[in-house]
C-alpha cells in the first residue's frame, strides 16, 4: 500500500496540536481546517498548511461532512485522521472518504457501526464470550415490558440510550415507582442528543471502578492490548482523573478482563486503536461497557508506560503495516492524568470563557502537557473548553501522585476561571492515595472537594505522600 503523503486532521485544539507532532516525525505533510473563531489557533499555526472551513460552532464547521471532504480534495490530502468526538466515530464520514479514495485513520465503517449501538454490540460481544452487564436488550421498547425485566433484574437498574456516549441518555433508577419517569426521562435526552430514543436496561452495579483496555489490531488480523487504565474519577459520567496501571488491580482478574478485551476487538475484526470499558464490582466482577472506535483522550498515559507513539501506530496500520510488535509490552513505572477545563467549580463546573491573559506549566522530564492554547488564546462559547491535559510519571504510584500534586500547584492560568483547585484537592485525598475510589466518588464527597484549599493542607498532603513513598505507611496516619 503507498505510503501516506500528507494528513488533513478533521479536528481541534490539543489532539490536532498531538497528531501534527507525530506527523512530523514521520516526515508526512499536514493540513488544520478551522473554524472562524479558530483563525489564529495554536493547531492551525502548527500544521504544514490550513484550510478555513468557515462557521462558528461545530455543526457549521468541523461536524460538516462536505466541507471537510472538500477541504481534503483541495489540498491533496490522501487520509485524515479525526482526533476524537466530531467525526471519530462517524461511519458515514469514513465510508465518504473511502468513496473520495481518501484513507481514514481508524478503524473500518462495519467496526464503527457494530459498537456504535449499545444494544448491538451487547449481544455481539456476549456471542464471544464476553462477560456483559445482566440487563434486557430487546426489541420492544413497551413501558409494560421494561417493567417486567426491571423486576427480573432487580432494582437499582440502569436505563441507557442505545446510541449513547458522554453520560448522556442515562439514569439510575432505585425503585418500581421511579421507573416510568425514569426511562420517559431517559428516552428525552437520547432523542435530543442522538436522534434515537431507544433505552436497554442494566443491572446497577454499586460503587464500580471503571477499568478500560486499550487494544490495537491491524490489517493481519493481530489484535493485541496495551494493558488497563483507571477511569474511575468521574464527574457525571465524565472521566476526570486516568491512570496506569491500575491501582489495586490483581494480576489474575487483570488477565481475564485483557482477553476479553481482545475477544471483543476480534468479534468486529478490530483495526487501529480502540478501547474496550469495562466495569468493575467491588467482589472483582467485571463487565463490557462498551468500546470506543477511536484514539481516547487518555491515550497518553499508555504511551508515557508504554514507550509507545499510538498515533504513530495508527498511521502504519492505516498504511497497510503491521503492528510493530504482536505480544503486549511490558509497562514502566505509573502515570497519571488530569484534565485542566476553564470552567467554574463553584458553578456547577459551568465553562467560564475569556482570554487566556497568562498560561505557564512547570518544566520537568516526567510531566507531558497535551495542550491546543497559550497565552492570549481565547476560550470561546463554541467548543470544549479544555485547557491542557496534564499527564505526569513516575517510577512507582506514590511518586506520581507526589508529582502530580507539585505540578498542578506550580501551573498557572490568569483569565478565565478554571478547576485546578478542585483536581488538587481531588489528587490529595487518601482514598485517591489508597486506589479506593468509585465511579461515584466525587459525586460522593462534591462538597467536601468544593472547599477552599488552603496552602498548609496542600503541603501537608505533599509531605504525607513523600512521607508514605519512603516509609510505605498510610499518610494520613503520619
Amino acid at each position: 500500500m503507498k505510503p501516506i503523503q500528507k494528513i488533513l486532521i478533521a479536528n481541534r485544539g490539543e489532539i490536532a496540536v498531538r497528531v501534527i507532532r507525530t506527523a512530523k516525525k514521520m516526515g508526512i505533510k499536514t493540513v488544520a481546517v478551522y473554524s472562524d473563531p479558530d483563525s489564529q489557533s495554536l493547531f492551525v499555526l502548527s500544521a504544514d498548511e490550513a484550510y478555513p472551513l468557515g462557521g462558528t460552532d461545530a455543526r457549521s464547521s468541523y461536524l460538516n461532512v462536505d466541507k471537510v471532504i472538500e477541504a481534503c480534495l483541495a489540498t491533496g490530502a490522501d487520509a485524515v485522521h479525526p482526533g476524537y468526538g466530531f467525526l471519530s466515530e462517524n461511519t458515514d464520514f469514513a465510508k465518504k472518504l473511502e468513496q473520495n479514495g481518501i484513507r481514514f485513520i481508524g478503524p473500518k465503517p462495519h467496526s464503527i457501526e457494530a459498537m456504535g449501538d449499545k444494544i448491538g454490540s451487547r449481544i455481539l460481544v456476549a456471542k464471544s464470550g464476553v462477560p456483559v452487564v445482566p440487563g434486557y436488550e430487546g426489541q420492544s421498547q413497551e413501558m409494560s415490558i421494561f417493567k417486567k425485566e426491571a423486576d427480573n433484574i432487580g432494582y437499582p437498574v440502569m436505563a441507557k440510550a442505545s446510541a449513547g456516549g458522554g453520560g448522556k441518555g442515562m439514569r439510575r433508577i432505585n425503585s418500581p415507582d421511579d421507573l416510568e419517569s425514569g426511562i420517559l426521562s431517559a428516552k428525552r435526552e437520547a432523542m435530543s442528543a442522538f436522534g434515537d430514543d431507544r433505552i436497554l436496561l442494566e443491572k446497577y452495579i454499586v460503587n464500580p471502578r471503571h477499568v478500560e483496555f486499550q487494544i490495537f489490531g491491524d490489517t493481519q488480523g493481530n489484535i493485541i492490548h496495551l494493558h488497563e487504565r483507571d477511569c474511575s474519577l468521574q464527574r457525571r459520567h465524565q472521566k476526570v482523573v486516568e491512570e496506569t496501571p491500575a491501582p489495586n488491580f490483581p494480576s489474575s482478574l487483570k488477565s481475564k478482563m485483557a482477553e476479553a478485551a481482545v475477544m471483543a476487538g476480534k468479534a468486529v475484526q478490530y483495526e487501529g486503536a480502540g478501547t474496550v470499558e469495562f466495569i468493575l464490582g467491588e467482589s472483582g466482577e467485571f463487565y463490557f461497557l462498551e468500546m470506543n472506535t477511536r484514539l481516547q483522550v487518555e491515550h497518553p498515559v499508555s504511551e508515557m508506560t508504554t514507550g509507545l507513539d499510538l498515533v504513530e501506530w495508527q498511521i502504519r496500520v492505516c498504511q497497510g503495516e503491521p503492528l510493530p510488535i504482536l505480544q503486549t509490552p511490558p509497562q514502566k513505572g505509573h502515570a497519571v492524568e488530569v484534565r485542566i477545563y476553564a470552567e467554574d467549580p463553584k458553578e456547577g463546573f459551568l465553562p467560564s470563557i475569556g482570554k487566556i491573559h497568562h498560561l505557564s506549566f512547570p518544566t520537568r522530564e516526567d510531566l507531558r502537557i497535551d495542550s491546543g492554547v497559550v497565552t492570549g488564546s481565547e476560550i470561546t462559547m463554541y467548543y470544549d473548553p479544555m485547557i491542557a491535559k496534564l499527564i505526569v510519571w513516575g517510577e512507582d504510584r506514590e511518586t506520581a501522585i507526589q508529582r502530580l500534586v507539585e505540578c498542578l500547584s506550580e501551573t498557572i492560568v490568569f483569565g478565565p476561571k478554571t478547576n485546578l483547585q478542585f483536581l488538587q484537592k481531588l489528587v490529595s485525598t487518601k482514598e485517591f492515595f489508597q486506589g479506593k475510589v468509585s465511579t461515584h466518588y466525587i459525586a460522593d464527597h462534591e462538597v467536601e472537594l468544593l472547599k477552599e484549599n488552603t496552602k498548609e493542607e496542600l503541603k501537608l498532603a505533599l509531605a504525607g505522600l513523600f512521607f508514605s513513598s519512603k516509609q510505605n505507611v498510610d499518610p494520613w496516619m503520619a
